[in-house]
């Protein structure tokens, strides 16, 4: 029993496997960060050419 225990406690299996899965997690909400402070850059992107846009064609009528 006592080696079995040893043998458990030294067995390193699996170890490679949970470090990519925590390292994929982290990849996975770094983009989310990115994606989240990107989409309300492009927001006010749009809303200040939406804005140019309907100046311009208020001042061409």
């Amino acid at each position: 029993m006592k080696n079995m225990i040893m043998r458990f406690v030294k067995d390193e299996q699996g170890q490679d496997l949970i470090e990519y899965t925590l390292l994929m997690a982290f990849i996975a909400l770094a983009s989310a960060a990115i994606f989240i402070n990107a989409g309300s850059s492009v927001n006010s992107i749009w809303k200040n050419a939406s804005n140019q846009l309907s100046n311009a064609a208020v001042s061409a009528s």
